[in-house]
């Protein structure tokens, strides 16, 4: 896909009258024209992502642990043989690599549920600071 329909696929066509679609945000009244084009916040998606990050975390680590424990005895199994050493060093490099795969989505797990929750937060603070602002009704558009 190229960068031009890429664009198109998030902003529509040039001068179509909609806006961006963002994918942790809805248009309470449907998407497309005759919406009331009020955007709501959900948290979902960030706290979703936030999850999966969570269990690859957990599914390296136990990958990691599996991989170890598939190489036990091979030391001893294959003395002599110069494809031990080959086989240790492929060994502890995955394992350094599964553990930084590990510490990464660790990471990453818990800065998705801040940006949940920051966002959620401003979602609250801006409904708030609108509670006292008058509205005028269909009836008031009328006159």
């Amino acid at each position: 896909m190229s960068d031009s329909e890429r664009w198109q696929e998030l902003f529509g066509p040039a001068g179509d009258g909609h806006a961006m679609r963002l994918a942790s945000a809805s248009n309470d009244a449907g998407a497309g024209p005759g919406g009331t084009g009020r955007l709501t916040y959900s948290k979902g998606p960030w706290t979703s992502a936030s999850g999966t990050a969570g269990d690859l975390r957990t599914r390296a680590g136990t990958s990691r642990s599996v991989l170890g424990r598939g190489h036990e005895g091979v030391e001893a199994g294959a003395a002599g043989l110069r494809s031990v050493a080959a086989l240790k060093s492929v060994l502890t490099s995955w394992e350094e690599r599964l553990q930084a795969v590990r510490d990464e989505c660790e990471q990453l797990k818990g800065n998705l549920l801040t940006v949940a929750k920051e966002m959620g937060e401003s979602e609250t603070g801006t409904k708030s600071s609108f509670e006292g602002v008058q509205v005028p009704g269909k009836a008031d558009e009328k006159r």
